[in-house]
C-alpha cells in the first residue's frame, strides 16, 4: 500500500499514522489539555471527565479535590466536553467516549514525552541537569590539570572512569524516570 499524504497534517500509512509536529503542538498548546494528559498518566485509563474535571479544577484553583465548589468542577466540565478532549481525541491523544463520558489514552499519548517534559515546580530540566553534571567534571579536570591539591594526585583514568560512572547512572537514572 502507497503511504498518502493529507494536506499537510500527516501521512497515511502503517506505519506513519501518528500525528504531526503540528498537530502535537495545537493539542498541548493549552494548558488543560496538558493537564488531562497528566491526569491520564497518573490515574489511568478509563477515567471518567467528572473526576478529571474535578481534579483539573483542584490543580487550577489550588485546593484539594474535596474542596473544589460545583461551580468550579462545572466550569471545566463544559470546556472539556465541548472543546478540549474531542480536539485531544481528533489528534489520536486519547479515546474519548462522550456518552459514556470515559476517557483513556492511546499510545500516541504515551509518547509524548519526546514534546513535551513536564517537571514540576522543584524539579529541574534533565538537559540541566546533564549541564550541569559537565560543568561539574569539567572543573575538576581543570583543578586536576592545573595541579590543585588533592585533585592533582588522582590520576586521569580515575577521572576518566568516575566521569564515566556518573553520566552512565545518571543516563539509566533519567532513562527510568522517563518510561514511567
Amino acid at each position: 500500500m502507497t503511504p498518502q499524504v493529507t494536506g499537510e497534517a500527516k501521512v497515511v500509512g502503517s506505519d506513519a499514522d501518528r500525528p504531526s509536529r503540528d498537530e502535537v503542538f495545537t493539542a498541548l498548546s493549552n494548558r488543560r489539555r496538558r493537564n488531562v494528559i497528566t491526569y491520564l498518566k497518573e490515574n489511568g485509563d478509563g477515567a471518567r471527565v467528572r473526576d478529571i474535571a474535578e481534579q483539573l479544577a483542584a490543580w487550577e484553583n489550588e485546593l484539594d479535590v474535596n474542596e473544589v465548589t460545583y461551580k468550579q468542577r462545572k466550569r471545566v466540565y463544559t470546556a472539556l466536553h465541548q472543546s478540549h478532549l474531542p480536539k485531544l481525541a481528533e489528534s489520536g491523544f486519547i479515546d474519548y467516549e462522550p456518552d459514556r463520558g470515559i476517557v483513556s489514552q492511546t499510545e500516541e499519548s504515551r509518547q509524548l514525552e519526546v514534546y513535551l517534559e513536564v517537571v514540576s515546580e522543584n524539579e529541574i530540566l534533565w538537559g540541566e541537569y546533564y549541564v550541569g553534571l559537565a560543568v561539574v567534571c569539567g572543573l575538576l579536570g581543570v583543578a586536576a590539570w592545573i595541579g590543585t591539591i588533592p585533585f592533582a594526585s588522582v590520576s586521569g583514568y580515575a577521572y576518566a572512569v568516575l566521569f564515566a560512572v556518573l553520566f552512565g547512572v545518571s543516563g539509566l537514572i533519567h532513562r527510568t524516570s522517563t518510561r514511567r
